[in-house]
């Protein structure tokens, strides 16, 4: 199951993200999202757990925690809206 853990600090690594969901199971792949131009963190992420049980657990136990001083968002990941981009001629 694919997570998103939103309003994370900026000094989150993704090494201590990914501590914090071991703590409920197996991490297959852990993420935060950075800034292309800055090269920082834009203060999101994604987490994928390998049983949607161990998800379901670490986003209950770890929504509304405190993070590096920043109350975390953890649910379940959404997909992408098709934003239909690309060249028009």
């Amino acid at each position: 199951m694919n997570i998103y853990a939103g309003n994370l600090s900026r000094d989150v690594k993704e090494t201590e993200l990914r501590e914090a969901f071991e703590a409920f199971g197996e991490v297959t792949s852990c993420r935060i999202i950075m800034d292309r131009f800055t090269g920082t963190s834009r203060g999101f992420g994604f987490v994928e757990m390998s049983t949607d049980e161990e998800a379901k657990k670490a986003m209950t136990e770890l929504n509304g925690t405190d993070m590096k001083g920043r109350t975390v968002t953890v649910n379940e990941a959404r997909p992408r809206p098709n934003r239909g981009g690309g060249r028009r001629y």
